[in-house]
């Protein structure tokens, strides 16, 4: 795959000093290769800001928070870097991280370098030249499904991850949360948000046993091998990962599984390659999961409730953002209408929900 099919140019108010950056990494790196650094930006994501890094042979990924105000402990550089260096001797599809930078004279936000791993990312459309037959579709299916599965398999006691969560009450501290960030980044007086929130704070389970979670695992979070799609070479963006409640990382991934029969405007605000025929249904996910992992999912409604609350909420932090003028992404836009819709479906789903 060619560079140019897989990075852009730096997005406008993106760019940095690249002439200071490489002087900071040839003294902070070895195997660096000849030549000037070159930089382009990865475009999927709407979160951290990733670049690939060339310098002749030499390639390395730097990630770093977002331009403008960001919600406290969000965009934790250190703390990401941290776990990439516990994970990554367990579980082999976590990039290795090079080096933690928090001197902020040198890109003016905290950043690190972590090793470039090739694949493809699959999010609305599949590669040129590639027949997404119900077979294929059907495999990258499985392969989804025993990546979270390995991910919540992880020793994470023996890993030495203790110290990146607090799994007890994780999930009522997760309602707690994510309502109080709704609310600090909210622009439009949404009617449903009241009755939704209460039903969540008055609907918590109680969790299964804690594992290590990805919280933002989802298909186009992964890498998959150019020449065979059914084989994962990574699995990005650990940003927020943590040790706590294995359903609430499982639904997080399935509401973003849009299915072909789903309605129109989720699969509009989600577009995904699974609504090609041969994907597995969110059910059937479901049940392979509980199978493999050996979990009870029988209290799977709140959490699905509440993972699409969750991810109104994350639109809605950044559409607050855009709104403000702290950033000029213009994809940010239609993310106001977006989160009205997000939240009217998840309280629907509230109200017909039998727990």
């Amino acid at each position: 795959m060619r560079i140019e099919d897989e990075t852009i140019v730096i997005r406008s108010g993106e760019e940095f000093d690249v002439p200071k950056v490489e002087q900071y990494l040839r003294q902070h790196l070895s195997g660096l290769g000849q030549g000037s650094l070159k930089v382009r930006q990865f475009p999927v994501g709407a979160s951290n800001l990733t670049y690939l890094l060339q310098i002749g042979q030499w390639e390395g990924v730097l990630r770093r928070p977002p331009f403008g105000p960001v919600p406290p402990k969000a965009h934790d550089m250190a703390r990401e870097s941290s776990l990439l260096q516990k994970i990554h001797p367990v579980f082999s599809l976590a990039p290795q991280p090079y080096h933690f930078c928090n001197d902020l004279d040198i890109l003016g936000a905290p950043f690190y370098v972590m090793e470039r791993r090739k694949g493809v990312v699959l999010n609305s459309e599949f590669p040129a030249g590639v027949v997404p037959s119900e077979e294929l579709c059907q495999k990258i299916s499985q392969t989804v499904i025993e990546t979270l599965v390995q991910i919540h398999a992880v020793d994470w006691q023996a890993a030495g991850l203790s110290e990146f969560g607090h799994p007890d009450g994780f999930l009522k501290r997760q309602v707690k949360g994510w309502i109080e960030r709704y609310f600090a980044a909210q622009t439009d007086d949404l009617p449903e948000v009241e009755p939704l929130t209460r039903w969540l704070r008055e609907h918590v389970p109680e969790s299964p046993a804690p594992s290590l979670i990805h919280n933002d695992f989802k298909l186009n979070n992964m890498l998959l091998a150019a020449d065979d799609l059914t084989k994962a070479v990574a699995v990005l963006d650990w940003e927020m990962t943590t040790i706590g409640d294995p359903l609430f990382d499982l639904a997080v991934s399935l509401s973003y599984w849009v299915n072909q029969d789903d309605p129109p405007e989720l699969k509009t605000m989600l577009p995904a390659v699974t609504i090609h025929p041969g994907f597995i249904s969110r059910e059937r996910f479901m049940n392979i999961y509980a199978e493999k992992s050996g979990r009870d999912l029988s209290s799977i409604d709140f959490y699905m409730i509440f993972a699409y609350f969750k991810f109104a909420v994350i639109a809605q932090q950044i559409y607050v953002r855009w709104k403000r003028g702290q950033t000029k992404d213009a994809r940010f836009e239609a993310f106001g209408s977006r989160v009205g819709y997000v939240i009217a479906y998840a309280a629907a789903l509230a109200e017909k929900s039998r727990l």
